[in-house]
């Protein structure tokens, strides 16, 4: 499909287009053709067949798959790009840990976290995504730099991309009474959402207890960063939806990673999910991230990993949680790798996760980083095509599951309020400078 020729006006009919009903806001798995009318930037009809009577020009889509843009719910905008001058030692988590502690205290001034953010929402931008959450580490005084940032970065972006930030701390400030309230005093004047990371602490309930209740003192959303280990000593998944029970928290909860999950008994299991999903907490899955770090941590000695901490969400979902996927971290010690991509975090989520079988079921996947997390999130832009709406799509040549999920669609069309957007990815070479040198 020739993107020169799409009408300045945005006014167009997409023919033959082959459009998942997850994508329309229904759930299920299957996929229908259909027809998309698009008047200044509006989707205005999308039926089996439309005729073209309001002007604007056709086009054939050749059974292609149209989907809608992407919601990237969790993701580290202010680590993103770092690699270069700051790689992780031994690919452990911990090793990635103290690399971003020192990378972060010696060069994250306004200037180099922007000039990064920026380039990592270039390449959101031009691969289809049109909302992103982000997790700002916030340990004092970075808060005072990275939120102030965030707020004119959340203005500059508005209308291409839809941004939202998580603080992400210690559990050590999490017990803290007056760094928690320092921290959650800049989310709240910010518009954000209260977060940390607690994984083995012997404090995890009191943490989760303080979170959620500082949470509801000053009516915040909450995100946090539960079991990002392999110790089945960690239990703060379980204790964030015990928190939540008994404070009586009404107010939405996310809970990413909970990995430990995936070495816990079987009993040990089922509780967490049971009160996870009595808690009402959403889950999201890192695939990428979890696979790169997880199981590293016999340092000295070459060994294939056999544990990678991808959490149980087929069990999450089927016993009724929110479940979702998302990019995380993008070029520095936490992953290596991603360029926060959609189109790859839901491939490489079907094969890591196994979401693709049963094959009748398996596009009702496809809500998990479109409709369910901008739902979750509270995001204007809703991840589905409907009428009313921005035509705002991701249009492929793969006509079926296998098709698109076999190669990386370099040659989408993104469309952004009916025009489609210049798919160029930013050079690497843009960020030299802030590494010391070149590769």
């Amino acid at each position: 499909m020739a993107t020169s020729s799409f009408s300045a006006a945005g006014t167009f009919v997409l023919k033959n287009a082959r459009v998942p009903v997850s994508a329309l806001g229904q759930i299920g798995g299957a996929v229908v053709q259909r027809d998309i009318a698009v008047v200044d930037g509006i989707v205005t009809a999308i039926e089996p067949s439309i005729d073209i009577t309001m002007g604007g020009t056709a086009y054939d889509c050749g059974d292609g798959l149209v989907l809608p843009a992407f919601v990237d719910i969790h993701t580290h905008l202010d680590k993103g790009h770092i690699w270069p001058r700051k790689e992780n030692p031994d690919g452990t988590w911990l090793g990635a840990l103290l690399a971003v502690q020192d990378d972060r205290t010696s060069m994250w001034a306004a200037e180099d976290v922007e000039r990064r953010f920026d380039f990592a929402l270039r390449c959101a931008y031009a691969h289809g995504t049109a909302a992103i959450r982000t997790h700002l580490d916030s340990a004092p005084p970075q808060h005072e730099i990275s939120w102030t940032l965030f707020e004119k970065m959340r203005d500059k972006w508005a209308g291409r991309i839809e941004l939202q930030a998580v603080s992400i701390v210690g559990p050590d400030t999490l017990v803290n009474p007056a760094e928690l309230d320092a921290v959650a005093q800049q989310v709240k004047a910010s518009g954000g959402i209260l977060g940390g990371s607690v994984g083995v602490f012997d404090r995890s309930k009191e943490a989760m207890l303080r979170v959620v209740e500082k949470a509801g003192e000053l009516g915040l959303d909450l995100d946090l960063h539960t079991d990002e280990t392999g110790d089945p000593a960690a239990h703060a998944l379980l204790h964030l939806a015990e928190a939540v029970i008994e404070t009586g928290f009404t107010d939405k909860v996310m809970a990413g990673h909970c990995c430990v999950l995936t070495v816990q008994d079987e009993a040990t299991v089922k509780t967490t999910i049971d009160t996870v999903v009595k808690a009402g907490i959403a889950i999201v899955s890192l695939p990428m991230c979890n696979m790169y770090l997880q199981d590293r941590d016999n340092v000295g000695r070459v060994r294939t990993p056999i544990r990678r901490g991808v959490t149980l969400l087929n069990e999450f979902k089927a016993a009724g949680a929110t479940v979702t996927i998302a990019s995380d971290n993008t070029r520095d010690p936490f992953y290596a790798y991603g360029d926060l991509d959609g189109m790859e975090v839901f491939r490489e989520g079907a094969r890591i996760l196994h979401f693709d079988h049963p094959q009748a079921e398996a596009w009702d996947w496809l809500r998990a980083i479109t409709a369910t997390p901008a739902a979750h999130g509270k995001f204007a832009y809703k991840g589905t095509i409907s009428v009313g709406a921005p035509a705002d799509f991701v249009i492929t040549g793969a006509r079926a599951w296998s098709e698109l999920l076999s190669r990386p669609q370099t040659d989408r069309v993104v469309i952004r309020a009916g025009m489609p957007i210049d798919t160029t990815l930013p050079d690497y070479r843009e960020l030299d400078d802030l590494m010391g040198s070149t590769p």
